[in-house]
C-alpha cells in the first residue's frame, strides 16, 4: 500500500507520523513545497521507522507532480487559521482553492488508481474542487469525523464515564454548519432517555454542541494548532481504507439534494472501506435530516463563491 501525503504542515507531520505508526503504509511518500522540508522530515520518518522496525520505503518529494503510483492520496497543504485570527474555516477557501487545485491537477495523471482524502479546510468544499479536477472515482473529505471525536470525549467528560462507551456521530460541514447527531449517540448500548432513566443523570446538549464546534479555537490559541487529534482520527480513516473495515465514520461524500444543482460533498456517517458504503442517512431524525440539507447549502455556496 503506498500512501502519499502532500502538506507538511502542523496537521500533517503527525498524521504522517501516526499513520506510519500505525503499520499502513508498505510506502510512504512525503511532499512539500517548501525548501528542504520533505526531505528533512522524511530523514526524520526513517529514523522512526527504525526504531519502529518498519521496513516501509519512505521517499520525499518537493512537487506533488512527482508522486506516482500512490494507492492513497492525503491532501493538508494550505492556508490554515493562525491564532489571534477571528476568521472561519470559509474564509481560507479562496486561498486554498488555488492550493487544492493544483495539487489535484498535478497528481491525477500519475497515480489513476488513487484514493483522494482532503484535509485542507474549508475541507468539504476542497474534496468537491479535487473530484472535479481529478474525477477520481473515490474521493472523500474528513468530514464532521474530528467533530464526531470531540463529541464523544465532551459527552464521556460531562457525564463522567469511560470514552470507550460512548458511541456517536456529528454530521453536515466540518465548521460553523457542524451538528450533534444526537439519535446516534449510545452510552454502553442505551440511548440518551434510556441512560438518563436508568441513572438520573442529564446532559446539557446545547453545551455540548457548543463545545464541539468551538473547541478548536481555544486549541489553536494554545497550542498554535489543532495537531495529535486531528492526526488519530485521520489516521482512523486512512486504517479504514487500508484494511477494508466498512467502520461507520463520518466523512464528507458526495449527495444529491432536490435544492441543489450539483452532488454536495457532506459529513454524514458512513460505512468506510475500500469503497464507500450505505451512509446512516435515511435512519437519523428528520431534524437532523433538515441540519444537513442546511449544512450542504452553506459548502455549496462556499464552492461556488471560491
Amino acid at each position: 500500500m503506498h500512501i502519499a501525503h502532500v502538506g507538511l504542515g502542523r496537521v500533517g507531520r503527525p498524521t504522517v507520523y501516526s499513520i506510519l505508526s500505525a503499520g499502513l503504509p508498505d510506502e510512504l511518500t512525503v511532499c512539500d513545497i517548501k525548501p528542504g522540508l520533505a526531505q528533512a522530515f522524511g530523514e526524520e520518518l526513517r529514523h522512526a521507522a527504525a526504531s519502529l522496525r518498519s521496513d516501509t520505503i519512505i521517499n520525499y518529494r518537493t512537487d506533488s507532480k512527482e508522486i506516482s503510483n500512490a494507492d492513497i492520496i492525503l491532501i493538508s497543504a494550505g492556508v490554515s487559521r493562525l491564532p489571534g485570527e477571528k476568521i472561519s474555516r470559509r474564509d481560507l477557501a479562496v486561498k486554498n482553492t488555488k492550493i487544492v487545485g493544483g495539487i489535484s491537477e498535478s497528481t491525477k495523471t500519475n497515480n489513476p488508481q488513487a484514493k483522494y482524502v482532503v484535509i485542507t479546510n474549508p475541507v468539504d468544499s476542497m474534496a468537491m474542487l479535487c473530484k472535479k479536477i481529478t474525477n477520481a472515482e473515490f474521493v472523500i473529505s474528513t468530514g464532521t469525523s474530528l467533530e464526531s471525536a470531540r463529541l464523544r470525549s465532551k459527552v464521556a467528560y460531562d457525564l463522567n464515564v469511560p470514552i470507550s462507551s460512548i458511541q456517536g456521530f456529528a454530521g453536515g460541514e466540518h465548521g460553523e454548519a457542524a451538528l450533534s447527531l444526537w439519535s446516534t449517540i449510545r452510552i454502553a448500548g442505551d440511548t440518551l432517555m434510556k441512560y438518563a432513566q436508568k441513572t438520573g443523570k442529564s446532559l446539557d446538549k446545547n453545551r455540548v454542541e457548543q463545545y464541539m464546534r468551538e473547541v478548536s479555537r481555544g486549541i489553536i490559541e494554545g497550542v498554535g494548532a489543532t495537531e495529535i487529534g486531528p492526526a488519530a482520527v485521520f489516521t482512523e480513516i486512512v486504517k479504514a481504507i487500508t484494511k477494508n473495515t466498512d467502520q461507520v465514520i463520518s466523512v464528507s461524500t458526495p449527495m444529491n439534494f432536490p435544492s441543489i444543482s450539483m452532488p454536495v460533498f457532506v459529513g454524514v456517517p458512513i460505512k468506510l472501506g475500500s469503497c464507500l458504503g450505505p451512509s446512516l442517512y435515511n435512519y437519523l431524525l428528520d431534524e437532523e435530516k433538515t441540519g444537513i440539507q442546511d449544512a450542504a447549502k452553506a459548502i455549496y455556496d462556499t464552492f461556488i463563491s471560491s
